[in-house]
């Protein structure tokens, strides 16, 4: 391992032609050195950038003339770059086998590490697909920050895994959690009385799970296995209602694949120590989900036809959203003893003129498969499809549909054939 200053890191120096440089999702974005690479675009061979999602100022269309985009999530803030990206559909149960065997090219890594007292180094923020990413690049990049918190298990990185240890940084992205439309807060309070006592659930980030969080205020002795974690865990730590005890894994523990929040959360999990942050391998496994008790998973899609396929990915012809974990996590929901999944949104977009309950997703992408869709939840009720006939799903999505939309979506179900 080599230790340098910001200035003297020259891409230029350490790249091959066709390399793909990565960095971790989220928080887990080591701002200096890609603000770094980008500076320096001028002095490359357009190398291709491989990122999931992101939530900085980083990637912006006009650097397409200096990189190739490869993206694994609409997502986020980098909505305007993924239109121009080579995207690949991918759960992220998947990525860190996808990477270990070539499938998915890294060449060089980009991480922020913190050191840890007694040796080796932290990533703080994030571990999902990290380590595979460190253990498949040729060269790994590391900034020191001091401000990521001190978290042991899958984001521990051994000093041997970096190769440029660069001075430094104290910034870490903040996702602070965004406030629920009405709309949100009813349909979560519709999910939070799906979701009994003694529960593990999994919410991830976004206004619904915020809106669930805030939701489940009366219930008790829950646990949180999840993908991310954002500011709300810590109102739920602190106010009693997750304790971990009940999870049949990890009591005690939540675990989670990054902290996705603000300066709060970070705090928290440096603090108290309740928080496992693992790898992709685990928490997104369905050996795992089968080891948890009354596994609730709740997540959120973009539309859903009426026989229960879903689309969590396109929306006005544009990518913005992503497979990622939400495929993993359905069928996790069905996998626990007692688990469900739960997949929850509002019956209209904002403006009301489009029913996100459609007869037809056309052309765009089955993200969900119906076999996979256990119950489904919007401001109108509740539609249990687990074991349904296709004129049974139909009737019982109408019934949850906005109430606007409903006929229109009726005769178009019957125009196609179908007898609901």
């Amino acid at each position: 391992m080599k230790q340098i200053s910001l200035a003297q890191l020259r891409f230029a120096e350490l790249l091959k032609p066709g390399d793909v440089i990565a960095w971790p999702q989220g928080p887990g974005e080591p701002l200096a050195l890609t603000e770094q690479l980008v500076a320096q675009r001028a002095e490359l061979e357009r190398p291709a950038l491989l990122f999931g999602l992101t939530q900085s100022a980083t990637l912006r269309p006009e650097l397409a003339d200096h990189f190739r985009f490869h993206a694994l999530n609409g997502a986020g803030s980098s909505r305007k770059v993924t239109a121009l990206a080579e995207l690949i559909p991918c759960q992220i149960s998947t990525v860190p086998t996808l990477l270990r065997g070539g499938y998915l090219q890294v060449d060089v890594a980009l991480i922020q590490v913190r050191p840890m007292p007694g040796g080796g180094y932290t990533l703080g923020v994030i571990a999902d697909f990290t380590q595979a990413l460190i253990e498949r690049a040729r060269v790994v990049i590391a900034l020191l920050n001091s401000s990521p918190p001190l978290m042991g298990g899958d984001a521990r990185v051994n000093e041997a895994d970096i190769d440029w240890l660069v001075d430094g940084d104290d910034r870490v992205i903040d996702m602070p959690d965004p406030e629920p439309s009405a709309v949100e807060l009813e349909v979560a309070r519709r999910v939070a009385e799906l979701i009994p006592d003694r529960a593990t659930i999994q919410l991830g980030i976004g206004t619904l799970p915020a809106a669930v969080a805030h939701a489940l205020a009366d219930h008790r002795e829950l646990g949180v296995h999840s993908g991310v974690v954002s500011d709300v865990l810590v109102d739920l730590i602190e106010r009693g209602i997750v304790s971990n005890a009940h999870k049949g894994a990890d009591a005690g523990r939540t675990v989670t694949g990054g902290l996705f929040g603000t300066k709060r959360l970070r705090d928290f999990a440096e603090r108290h120590g309740l928080i496992d942050l693992r790898n992709a391998d685990y928490t997104h496994q369905i050996a795992t989900a089968k080891a948890l008790s009354a596994f609730h998973a709740v997540n959120s899609v973009i539309e859903m036809d009426l026989t229960g396929q879903a689309n969590a990915e396109i929306a006005g012809g544009r990518y913005l959203g992503a497979v990622g974990g939400l495929v993993d996590f359905v069928r996790a929901g069905t996998a626990s003893p007692g688990g469900r999944s739960i997949l929850a949104f509002p019956s209209a977009t904002p403006d009301g003129k489009h029913s996100r309950i459609v007869a037809s997703l056309g052309d765009r992408p089955v993200t969900v498969p119906r076999v996979e869709v256990d119950v489904v939840v919007t401001e109108h009720g509740v539609a249990q499809l687990r074991g349904c006939s296709l004129s049974e799903r139909a009737r019982r999505l109408l019934q949850i549909a906005h109430p606007d939309h409903r006929e229109a979506l009726e005769r178009s179900w019957h125009m196609a054939g179908h007898v609901a």
